[in-house]
């Protein structure tokens, strides 16, 4: 009973940390003034100012990056380095 219960909770807690991948949030950088998409849950400290998720897919997170006033409106060339780079 104890091996059943040990496999359980062993089964749950890998499951609940599956679900934290493929996450997506907006962090807002004082150092560069710009508004970056992150993959791990951002700590508000020093330069990150701001946090604002998480998001299901990068293309939301996009979304919602250009929806925060905050944030600057990416520059043509910014837009392309970026879909390449992700």
């Amino acid at each position: 009973m104890k091996r059943l219960t040990f496999a359980c909770s062993l089964l749950l807690a890998s499951g609940t940390i599956s679900l934290a991948n493929g996450l997506f949030w907006v962090v807002g950088n004082r150092a560069t003034g710009k508004c970056n998409i992150v993959t791990s849950n951002p700590v508000i400290y020093g330069d990150i100012w701001f946090g604002d998720g998480p998001y299901k897919s990068k293309d939301d997170a996009k979304l919602a990056r250009s929806t925060i006033r905050a944030c600057p409106v990416l520059t043509p060339d910014e837009q392309k380095a970026e879909d390449g780079a992700g």
